[in-house]
């Protein structure tokens, strides 16, 4: 049923799109895709017991008819002599074989394009109402954050997308090698250093959902898997400061309330190898990217692994690449200065420039001196705030103390 409903869809987004100019009757509805210039425009679909046609080639026609109630059989869909079924398509017998095999695949292909082109993206997390018994809460994904914007770098941030793109594009290659499609990423760094808007700038540049897992909320393995056989294709799976969170390997006390919770534990004892896989295997299915975020001061774990989920999920082999979000960098701060102050140089970047070298500060505590507080700001007196906080920093660095501000929260 399920299999059907999707084939449904698809056939009656590409319907919609394609046929309907040559429908008499048709239903408008309110665009769904993120673009902004979706909020003026209409998508027409089929009314009940409307009828288009579409051309498989010159001289060959296929009638779509539009019906409101269920088809009486499992003959439901498209047919060569009636019209039966929810959406049904009739066509001329000897193109029989050209319909089933090459005008359906791709009619539900481009079908497949145009949702996910239309679709609004979602981010979810499994901190759900007791009332709605869902394992996924979601809301719209609405964050504007891009690589464009995100200040950093532009060798390792192109580094970076193309390393995006070729797991976006691995089909073939992951196929061949027999690999699940799935690659996995450590961010790690201090707060402030632009986590988040690196998670919002992968996810905006593959065009995936979010499934931001909080872990002390789940109990055991069992219940980690299934929370991710429910995630969907195409969606970033978000862990942050797993080994802060709890452990999922089943080494838990033995003193337990009663025999099933005893049952649970022993679940997650069914080999070393394969509680370390359960931690981050995202389902059987396909194209997952995998986030694990972490704060600076755990990565130790890399020279000295613990034992638990933690150090599973970071060893060697296991995140497929690691990036590192330090403090800010000339570069991140020219970035900044463009997007806060629309300024390409200054005087005062040569000196911003050197203090950077010399002490460190996050990017959100730059952005915060580079955000104008009044329509007065101009970019002399912010550039000339955060020269000022930055020699600063680099007295205290000289007389033993601590160079760093107090740390804002992700970016």
């Amino acid at each position: 049923m399920a299999t059907r409903s999707r084939a449904y869809e698809e056939i009656k987004v590409y319907i919609s799109a394609t046929c309907s100019g040559n429908g008499r009757h048709l239903r408008a509805e309110t665009a769904s895709g993120r673009d902004a210039a979706a909020v003026d425009k209409l998508v027409l679909s089929l009314v009940d017991g409307e009828k288009v046609s579409d051309q498989l080639f010159p001289g060959a026609t296929v009638w779509w008819h539009a019906h409101a109630d269920e088809p009486p059989s499992a003959t439901r869909g498209i047919s060569r002599r009636s019209g039966c079924g929810s959406r049904s398509g009739r066509y001329h017998e000897r193109y029989h074989a050209f319909v089933k095999d090459t005008y359906l695949p791709r009619i539900r292909r481009e079908g497949r394009e145009l949702i996910v082109k239309g679709r609004q993206r979602k981010i979810f997390t499994n901190i759900c109402s007791v009332y709605t018994g869902s394992t996924w809460s979601h809301a719209l994904f609405e964050h504007s954050k891009t690589f464009t914007t995100l200040a950093m770098d532009p060798a390792r941030k192109k580094e970076i997308m193309d390393d995006l793109d070729k797991f976006k594009n691995g089909k073939e290659y992951y196929a061949r090698v027999g690999k699940a499609w799935k690659r996995g990423y450590l961010l790690y760094g201090p707060p402030g250093t632009g986590k988040s808007s690196m998670i919002a700038s992968m996810a905006n540049h593959l065009d995936y959902d979010i499934y931001d897992i909080e872990l002390t909320s789940v109990h055991s393995n069992a219940e980690l898997r299934k929370l991710l056989i429910k995630t969907t294709p195409k969606s970033i799976i978000l862990i942050e400061d797993i080994d802060c969170s709890l452990d999922l390997t089943g080494a838990r006390k033995k003193k337990k309330k009663n025999e099933r919770q005893r049952r649970l534990v022993d679940a997650g004892r069914t080999g070393h190898h394969q509680q370390q896989s359960d931690a981050v295997r995202p389902a059987q299915r396909h194209r997952r990217a995998v986030v694990v975020l972490r704060r600076r001061e755990d990565l130790r774990v890399h020279h000295q692994p613990r034992r638990g989920a933690g150090s599973a999920l970071i060893r060697p082999g296991r995140m497929d690449k690691h990036i590192e979000m330090g403090y800010c960098c000339t570069e991140g701060f020219k970035s900044l200065a463009k997007m806060y102050l629309d300024v390409d140089a200054h005087r005062l970047f040569d000196a911003v420039g050197e203090l950077l070298r010399e002490v460190e500060m996050t990017i959100a505590n730059v952005a915060e001196y580079l955000t104008p507080k009044s329509s007065e700001d101009i970019p002399d007196s912010c550039l000339a705030a955060l020269v000022k906080a930055l020699e600063e920093a680099a007295a205290k660095k000289a007389n033993g103390g601590n160079e760093h501000d107090v740390q804002d929260d992700e970016q």
